[in-house]
Order: structure tokens, then C-alpha cells, then sequence
């Protein structure tokens, strides 16, 4: 039997990616793939979400895509852009609004009792975010939800399974918005809420061991959660076919390559230790462009995966850790690149390997229970993330041996004090926060120590909160922990007389400086 899904054709939202996790959420499985790739051949679609997009239906540029094929065939809910384009595409009007609306508004008026307003509580807050909106409905459309402002905040086609919504339903603000996805999900798609971590692990070894039978496979390591999901599921899947690679490339936060290594020994994995690190160095003498920096870091992980790969006879396969985040920062539907990822960008052609990404469609919390479900370590599960050209975007500008040393000993002091500092709940820094870690800056500033003038460089410490990587605040650490901290770094770190803290959320900021 087909796994049920629902797909989400993107339009190129920055939001799209929030759809899906809400219905992650709701235990149903999903897809979120570009406007004009449905798979008409899937037989486990259940139902089709049409995202938002920064473009006016109207525009030239617009992305546009025939229905016709999906209408009546499916129940269809289409947010903002896909509620505009719906309307427009069957006859009605869309139009600049006279009031943009962009924020909070209120359902004034809704019908309670159709089904994607079921259970809604009156005067329920939405979130709003667009220039354009509706004027006219298409014939046998009826209009079931309003505001102050917009006419037609919520539509449906008479007698049939075809929704729209002119408000953000994924988003936090939305106050009922999980609601109202749930009832399109669960209640009228008729999703059967099955899928887990749980379920995840064993159609996904089931699905491995059919893909890769008896095929040798190398897994490049990082000594993050999400490689190392990936390696034990695919170790559970094929065991010793399995060669894990984990390269120092000189850019790890201070003893980590020993530490990795040893929690790897542990899991029972096949594992080779690679110091590349004088390689990696060398590559990035002289070099202080962020985007080449990842560039060269990535193209040195594939030479060292190429020579480690020859040496193990049968090779057919690279596997690797890659995430939907990755993914959606590399490259969005409207084609604008936001940054490289070294684990996002295909294979040179002579390595004649091919690609394999379990963890491809999964956000990163859902990673983590995918671990607990394959019972690994938890410090394991709720390490950190760790960009993986690591601290070569935390350098900014040229990368020497001795930054490294420099902001390997600070992120340290940094990174330890968070697990040492305990809440009056018992909860350490480090467990509240969604990665840390310290920046070094290409520049330096005068300083007073002891008698003497100093003209040094400045660290900035940057930690973040959030749930999928997407979007972060900053987090709120205690003044006297950063005092704290700063005190230490400053006394102990020959080279650093200034200690800044990043209180920049995301957007617009990205979490990485670089």
C-alpha cells in the first residue's frame, strides 16, 4: 500500500517550508515540491496544498501551472498566492489592495459550519501578508471568511473540494491555524496520522535495502546529528556494506576530531579518520570570499571521498546527511542562491558514484527523533548544529593556522560555560539554545591591559533558538553569563581583546556570518 502524502506545490514562499512542518506535525507525510512537478504517478497522493509566492498572480514573471489534471481529483487548499491564482485562473479578479494588509487581522466573519472552519472559536486572529487580494470571485465560488479588510479572506468552490485562503494558516500568529490545517489534512483529505519516527526508520530500511541491495556504500561524516542519523540508518540497513568517512579538515572546534571519533566507535559503525587538514588550509591561503571559501571546502571533501573511495573495493555509492533546510537554502524556486552547501551540489562525473540522501525530506527536529527511534546517545541527538565547511564561515576573511587556534580556544570557553550554567529547572544554556558559536572578525580594536595599550581583534558570540533552522531569534542568555564569558575569553585567549554578542534574528540575518 502507498504511503499517504500530501504534496505542497511551492511558488516559491518563504513560508512554504512552515507548511510542511505543520503537517509533519499532524503525523502526515509531505512533499513540497517545485509549482510545475507534480508526480501524477504517485498513487499515495491524498491531497494538494498550493503555497504562497512573492510574485502578484498578475505579474509577467508569475509561476503559473495548469490544474486541470489535479482539480477534481484531489482536495486542493491554496494559501494566499494559491488562493489568488485559483481565483483568478476560474474567472475571478485579483487586484492591488487599496490597504496592503501585512500583520494581525481578525475572522470577523466565517462559516462555521464548513468543514475547514471546524471547532474555529470566533474572532479568531489570522496572519496576513500581501499586497494584492481578491475582488471577484469566479462563478460557483462562495465566499466563507472575512475581515475588516478583505472581502474574500477564505473561499470554496460550490459542491466541490477546493479551498483558498488569503491569510498564512502555517504560521505561528495564525492562532488557529494548525486547526484549520488539520481539518483540511485529517478530516478532509482523510490523512490517517501514521507517520513517525517510527514509521520513518522502517519504511526507510526497508526502502535502503531495496535501492542499494548489495552495493558498497561511503558515507561522509561531519560529526553532526544529521550525518550521523544517516550512517546508523543506513548501518541498520546494510550493515558492514556501509565505510564511513570522517575528515578533519583543520576547521573542527577544539578536539573534536578525537571525541568524534570515539562517540563513532561506539554506535559500531565502520569508520576511517582522515587528517586533511594541512590540504584544506593550503587550499584556502589568501582566499576570504565567503562563497569561494565553501566552494573549495566542498571540492576538497569530494577529492578526499574520490582517493578514500577507491582504496574499498565496489564502491557504488555516496551517502551523505543532507536535510530539507540544506536544500531550501541552497537553492529556492525563484532560482536566487542564498549559499552554497558543501553536501548540496551534486558529484563531479569522473567519480561515477551515485547519490544517496535518506534524510533528504526531514527537518532537523525531526532528525532527532529519528535518532532516539535507532537509540543513539543522547548528546549525540542534541549536539549542536555544525555548518559543515565548519570553522571556515566562522573566520571572516583570510584563514590562518593561527585564527584557527584563536577562535578554537574561545568557541571552547564559549560552548562549555553554556553546558555548565545551569536554570533553576536544571536545564543547562546549551539545552535552550539552537546552535552556538563564536565568531572571529577581520578586524581589531584598541584595548587597555594591564599598563599597556593593545591592538587586537574582536570576537562576536552568536547563539540562536529555533525548531527547524528556518527562521531563529537570538537568544536571550543571562547578562552575568556573558559577562562571565566575556571575562574569561579576553583573560584566557592570547589575541582577542573585545567580546561582542550577535542579537540579530533570522530574517534578515542568517544564523552563519557566512
Amino acid at each position: 500500500m502507498a504511503q499517504q502524502k500530501i504534496i505542497i506545490l511551492d511558488f516559491g514562499s518563504q513560508t512554504t517550508q512552515l507548511i510542511g512542518r505543520r503537517l509533519r506535525e499532524l503525523d502526515t507525510f509531505c512533499e513540497i515540491l517545485p509549482y510545475n512537478k507534480f508526480p501524477f504517478e504517485d498513487e499515495g497522493i491524498i491531497g494538494v496544498i498550493l503555497s504562497g509566492s512573492p510574485y502578484s498572480v498578475y505579474d509577467p514573471n508569475a509561476f503559473k501551472v495548469d490544474l486541470s489534471h489535479i482539480r477534481g481529483r484531489y482536495p486542493i487548499l491554496g494559501i494566499c498566492y494559491g488562493a489568488q491564482y485559483m481565483a483568478q485562473l476560474y474567472g475571478g479578479r485579483v487586484a492591488p489592495a487599496v490597504a496592503r494588509e501585512y500583520g494581525r487581522a481578525k475572522l470577523q466573519k466565517f462559516d462555521s459550519n464548513n468543514p475547514l472552519f471546524k471547532g474555529f472559536k470566533d474572532d479568531s486572529q489570522v496572519w496576513m501578508s500581501h499586497g494584492d487580494t481578491i475582488t471577484a470571485l469566479p462563478d460557483c465560488f462562495h465566499s466563507i471568511a472575512s475581515t475588516d479588510k478583505v472581502k474574500y479572506a477564505a473561499y470554496q468552490a460550490d459542491d466541490e473540494s477546493l479551498w483558498g485562503v488569503q491569510f498564512h494558516p502555517e504560521v505561528f500568529h495564525s492562532e488557529q491555524g494548525s486547526l484549520l490545517l488539520k481539518n483540511f489534512v485529517v478530516d478532509i483529505c482523510g490523512s490517517c496520522q501514521n507517520w513517525s519516527a517510527t514509521s520513518f526508520v522502517e519504511s526507510s530500511v526497508k526502502a535502503l535495502k531495496t535501492q542499494l541491495r548489495n552495493d558498497r556504500v561511503i558515507l561522509g561524516l561531519s560529526g553532526g546529528v544529521d550525518s550521523s542519523v544517516a550512517a546508523v540508518l543506513l548501518n541498520k540497513a546494510i550493515g558492514n556494506n556501509l565505510t564511513c568517512v570522517f575528515v578533519n579538515h583543520g576547521l573542527l572546534r577544539k578536539g573534536e576530531y578525537e571525541s568524534v571519533m570515539r562517540d563513532y566507535e561506539c554506535l559500531g559503525l565502520n569508520v576511517i579518520g582522515v587528517d586533511a587538514s594541512e590540504r584544506f588550509i593550503s587550499a584556502l591561503k589568501g582566499i576570504s570570499s565567503p562563497e569561494e571559501k565553501r566552494k573549495i571546502i566542498g571540492a576538497k571533501f569530494i577529492e578526499v571521498f574520490e582517493e578514500e573511495s577507491k582504496k574499498i573495493d565496489g564502491v557504488l555509492w555516496l551517502a551523505q546527511g543532507t536535510i530539507y533546510p540544506d536544500c531550501i537554502e541552497s537553492m529556492n524556486i525563484t532560482g536566487k542562491l542564498i549559499k552554497s552547501h558543501h553536501n548540496v551540489g551534486g558529484l563531479p562525473e569522473r567519480m561515477q558514484l551515485k547519490l544517496c540522501e535518506p534524510l533528504r525530506w526531514l527537518f532537523k527536529d525531526e532528525v532527532r527523533r529519528v535518532g532516539r527511534q535507532l537509540d543513539m546517545p543522547e548528546h549525540l541527538i542534541t549536539r549542536h548544529p555544525f555548518p559543515g565547511p565548519g570553522l571556515g564561515v566562522r573566520i571572516l576573511g583570510e584563514i590562518t593556522h593561527e585564527k584557527i587556534h584563536i577562535i578554537q580556544e574561545a568557541d571552547e570557553i564559549f560552548i562549555s560555560a553554556l553546558h555548565q550554567w545551569h536554570r533553576s529547572d536544571g536545564h543547562s544554556l546549551y539545552d535552550e539554545v539552537w546552535q552556538a558559536g563564536a565568531i572571529l572578525l577581520p578586524v581589531q580594536s584598541v584595548g587597555v591591559m594591564g599598563d599597556e595599550r593593545t591592538y587586537e581583534q574582536a570576537v562576536v558570540l552568536r547563539a540562536v533558538t529555533s525548531t527547524d533552522a528556518m527562521s531563529a531569534d537570538w537568544a536571550q542568555l543571562p547578562y552575568e553569563f556573558l559577562a562571565q564569558v566575556s571575562n574569561e575569553i579576553i583573560n584566557s585567549v592570547k589575541g582577542i581583546n573585545r567580546v561582542c554578542y550577535d542579537i540579530s534574528s533570522k530574517p534578515p540575518a542568517t544564523i552563519e556570518w557566512e
